[in-house]
């Protein structure tokens, strides 16, 4: 027998100690994917944390246990429609070349970006079309590991995208119960465990070790594997300390390039790591990190720390759709700057794990914000195309270099893949995950309502197989009607997620009504079969004030916006779909008064929910042309902070629609008076 090399040597004795691991560990049984196993899946109730890991108020449902219906299911449809159905079959990224499926081309992020919103897709919407797509990257990623543990294309030996891939392969369990997802996970994380002294994490993946470490407790709380715990703390070493950076937050303005070089000064790799630190997307996946790690740590600081974290970025660099201005680094509060929509649905993500952990409904009324406002407004109707930066004051779609801090010209056209491509893999996450969130387990073996959409929940409490049918228009309309349907009667807590800006909610169960409290409303009953319960919020109409005392309306979970007519050019044609230039056919340099007068009126909830053409809900109000506030290289300057209006004008009215019916919209006015 030939001697072996160092490498293969190496690698052997791994394989062996792998080998010893993987035989004395005790997996939990394991059903055959068919349909009915699928099925019971869904019923199961999730597991929650156990020692030596700290406990937490809520958990996510499996994936599939929840199935969007109503205006939800046809947002649904409309992705898989567009862009979220057919993207494989024209870009050749996530193409038949994939290295996720085999090939030779695109070995990196945007295969595994592409599956973690189409898995959820395909499985919400029980598309044969949709999973064989899925499967094609699953099951050559699943058949095809490598010797030593590692999984993926041979191109690349990157941990990140594989951050990517893992929360792919848990929804794909969740969904499946494939008994290949969790040995290839156990292997890969043991072989990690061993490589990481000597390879570890750098730059997007030392940035974004959080979001490996949830998929590293899900396989915890599944097989028990002690190794598991020593890489969390593995990963929280090698990691960058978001926590820390935003305790001492100083990042108060928008980024400039030039500053950042001279800080860094002759460092190469300072600036390097400066400017990952000041990178919307990396900010966004941050804001789970601190209570992820508090499920290890069991400390309440960290568990806590998002709060400061959000107050950081609201104060210095918020704008009115509930996210942070970042094109490509964090920008300020103008509302002319941008927000790139990975991470817009990154930020939803991220809540959707912080709310489970916290139990904070605060980030239940931000994750609704930025899921009905900032996640439709970067997409066509149609969704058949997007933007990378998305402006709340936006007046113009075209080739411009301003204002954005360091993207390019095409950063706020809508087409296949502007400026940069991530967000054409990564946007499919935003609806799917969001409709599984809506949901949760309780700890004390009940359900929870976290955000307000129409769906259908199947799951297990307290041994009893529950289904729950949420019917509404919300957030479009404010009555939300909720019938029980367990298998027997059964005694549960049933919560009620209640929004803060809804200060006389209103519920009954079975018509009874049923005193509310602040965050959660609990209710501890019997439920029988039919039982149900009526919530009725209170959405008046709320003034914001912004950057400069500039204006803003909300009116329940959305944000209103002046729509300026739309012309739309095609700039390029993109196989099915178009790159396109949107210019400004009306006047829109409006000012308001804060104590204007405002009606809202109720329109039917089209079959395109946030289509523009159909407003479902509008606020009439009246306001005056400011005449000095205009725009320049396409973008409307920073909102005066003492406005002129026209003296040779009269007051004129005006109607808000929904933030994201606005493709060409101001939604922060000058402050009149």
């Amino acid at each position: 027998m030939p001697a072996l090399s160092s490498m293969s040597r190496r690698s052997f004795l791994q394989g062996v100690i792998l080998a010893g691991a993987m035989s004395a560990m005790t997996f939990r049984p394991l059903r055959a994917a068919t349909t009915e196993a699928v099925a019971g899946r869904a019923q199961q109730a999730p597991p929650f944390p156990r020692a030596p890991l700290a406990q937490q108020p809520f958990a996510l449902l499996p994936t599939g246990s929840i199935k969007a219906t109503g205006w939800l299911l046809r947002q649904l449809q409309i992705q898989a429609d567009g862009l979220g159905g057919h993207l494989d079959e024209f870009w050749p990224i996530v193409g038949p070349d994939s290295g996720w499926s085999g090939g030779t081309g695109e070995s990196w992020e945007d295969g595994p970006y592409f599956l973690d919103g189409l898995v959820p897709l395909a499985w919400q919407l029980d598309s044969p079309k949709l999973k064989a797509k899925a499967m094609r990257f699953i099951d050559w990623t699943l058949d095809h590991p490598w010797e030593n543990g590692m999984f993926g294309p041979r191109g690349n030996d990157d941990w990140w995208p594989r951050m990517v891939m893992l929360k792919v392969l848990t929804q794909y369990h969740e969904l499946t119960g494939d008994s290949r997802v969790m040995p290839l996970m156990t292997r890969y994380f043991h072989h990690q465990l061993q490589a990481l002294p000597g390879r570890p994490l750098r730059d997007w993946g030392r940035m974004r070790w959080q979001d490996e470490l949830i998929s590293v407790l899900w396989l915890y709380q599944r097989t028990d594997d002690q190794a598991l715990l020593e890489l969390a703390h593995l990963l929280k070493q090698q990691g960058y300390d978001w926590q820390g950076m935003f305790a001492r937050f100083p990042f108060t303005q928008k980024t400039d390039a030039e500053a950042l070089r001279k800080q860094a000064g002759a460092s190469d790799a300072f600036m390097q790591d400066l400017g990952l630190q000041v990178h919307g997307v990396n900010i966004a996946q941050a804001l789970k990190a601190s209570p992820a790690w508090s499920v290890a740590s069991g400390s309440a600081s960290d568990r806590e720390a998002i709060h400061h974290q959000l107050k950081m970025l609201d104060t210095y660099h918020g704008l009115p759709n509930g996210m942070f201005s970042a094109d490509e680094h964090l920008a300020g509060r103008s509302p002319s700057q941008g927000t790139e929509l990975c991470t817009v649905v990154e930020t939803m993500f991220s809540l959707e794990v912080a709310l489970a952990i916290t139990g904070d409904a605060a980030l239940g009324d931000r994750l609704e914000r930025i899921a009905f406002n900032a996640l439709p407004a970067a997409l066509t109707d149609d969704m058949w195309a997007h933007q990378y930066n998305q402006q709340a004051n936006q007046v113009e779609c075209s080739l411009h270099r301003e204002p954005w801090t360091t993207d390019g010209p095409e950063s706020n056209l809508f087409g296949l893949e502007p400026n940069f491509r991530c967000c054409t893999a990564n946007f499919h996450q935003g609806w799917p995950k969001f409709a599984n969130s809506l949901w949760m387990a309780t700890a004390d073996h009940g359900l929870a309502a976290m955000s307000y959409a129409p769906c259908t929940v199947t799951t297990a409490v307290r041994a009893v197989r529950v289904v729950v049918e949420q019917v509404s228009d919300y957030p479009f309309r404010q009555a939300v009607s909720i019938t029980l349907k367990p298998e027997r009667a059964v005694a549960f807590p049933l919560r009620l997620r209640m929004p803060a800006w809804s200060q006389g909610t209103r519920i009954s169960v079975n018509g009874k009504s049923v005193r509310t409290t602040a965050g959660f409303t609990t209710i501890e009953r019997i439920w029988a079969p039919g039982d149900t319960v009526e919530i009725v919020f209170d959405a008046a109409v709320k003034v914001e004030r912004g950057h400069n005392g500039a204006l803003s309306f909300s009116r329940g979970a959305l944000v209103y916006a002046l729509p300026i007519k739309e012309n739309w050019v095609i700039l390029r044609k993109r196989g099915p779909t178009n790159d396109w230039q949107v210019y400004p056919a009306s006047r829109w340099n409006i000012g308001i008064k804060p104590d204007a007068a405002i009606t809202a009126s109720e329109h039917p909830v089209g079959e395109k929910p946030f289509a523009g053409a159909t407003p479902a809900v509008q606020l009439a109000m009246q306001g005056r042309y400011v005449p000095a506030w205009k725009a320049s290289e396409g973008s409307a300057d920073v909102v005066p902070a003492k406005p002129e209006p026209s003296a040779d004008e009269d007051v004129q009215s005006i109607a808000l629609v929904p933030y994201a019916g606005a493709k060409l919209r101001i939604t922060a006015f000058p402050a009149l008076g």
